[in-house]
């Protein structure tokens, strides 16, 4: 398998308040586990800015204007939300993770790599249609979606999230869209208490999986088996993108699932068949959550490793 990898310095430049989770170490702590000599041939490749008019592709532009509205002229962080800030360069950065998630369809599509993952902060899943939210601004997996559909004329795209906070944004754009198929394994309650299983779209192309705090491996394998797994075999997908947030990880402070490293192996493994089987191999994945150093470098350093793989 080829596998790239999209970093950028800008990256780091997103700023958030003292002691925020949504910190610039987390990056930091993945780059240095990704120098193991198990990455040597991974494909890295700098991140390039999207413009401003790639987010309409998923948000209107009312949404693109008050983020820009918030950004401050001077050196200092503006709070947008309850737990959501900005500061002096975050829509450069926000929008070098656009353009990240948007290189990485072009390269599964014209055959540069086979799968990719996006290592950009801040993450994007909360990001609901009209808001920023849950340290999110813009939603770059569904962006990375539409950007499939309308320039590679995908018909089905399955969006896969398993990070520990439910992807509330992601559904919320795709609610009414049947090109589109969300499924989401995420702890229940929690933020931002959406998620129920019940919650199936108005086309029925929404999939959540609910886990109790406390759940561990056996479940959450169980979740992927019963409801995740077989919706992507109905559903066929052309395409596969990956919302990889690594909180369930027990170590994570936001959260109570127990999960470990080989969890998300695992999880990998059995979305990288469904991408073989259906999608010609055609896989991305972009770093959502995952709030201990210690558990995200461990959690997404086997997630690259198992793409590289294949």
């Amino acid at each position: 398998m080829s596998t790239r990898l999209y970093e950028h310095d800008i990256f780091l430049e997103h700023r958030t308040p003292e002691g925020h989770p949504e910190r610039a170490d987390r990056l930091r702590s993945l780059a240095i586990a990704l120098q193991h000599p198990n990455f040597d041939k991974l494909n890295r490749k700098m991140a390039p800015q999207a413009n401003e008019d790639a987010v309409l592709l998923a948000h209107p532009e009312e949404h693109l204007r008050s983020v820009m509205r918030e950004i401050p002229e001077e050196d200092e962080i503006h709070q947008i939300e309850a737990d959501t800030y900005v500061g002096l360069k975050s829509l450069q950065v926000a929008l070098t993770g656009v353009g990240a998630a948007m290189a990485a369809v072009d390269d599964v599509f014209t055959g540069e790599a086979d799968n990719v993952f996006v290592a950009a902060r801040p993450p994007g899943h909360h990001a609901e249609k009209s808001k920023a939210m849950g340290f999110c601004l813009f939603n770059n997996a569904a962006i990375a979606a539409r950007h499939a559909q309308k320039t590679y004329g995908v018909e089905r795209v399955a969006i896969v999230d398993w990070d520990v906070h439910h992807g509330n944004g992601t559904q919320d754009i795709f609610w009414d869209d049947p090109s589109v198929l969300f499924c989401s394994t995420h702890q229940m309650p929690l933020y931002p208490w959406t998620g129920a299983r019940d919650e199936t779209g108005a086309k029925n192309n929404i999939v959540n999986a609910p886990l109790e705090a406390n759940s561990a491996s056996e479940h959450f394998r169980d979740a992927f088996k019963t409801r995740v797994l077989p919706a992507l075999e109905d559903f066929r997908p052309d395409f596969l993108i990956i919302s990889a947030g690594f909180d369930a990880h027990h170590r994570d402070p936001l959260a109570q699932i127990n999960l470990v490293g080989d969890d998300f192996d695992w999880a990998t493994g059995r979305l990288m068949e469904i991408a073989g089987k259906y999608s010609g191999n055609r896989l991305i994945s972009l770093l959502e959550g995952g709030y201990d150093l210690e558990g995200l470098a461990e959690s997404a350093g086997l997630h690259i490793c198992r793409l590289m793989k294949g």
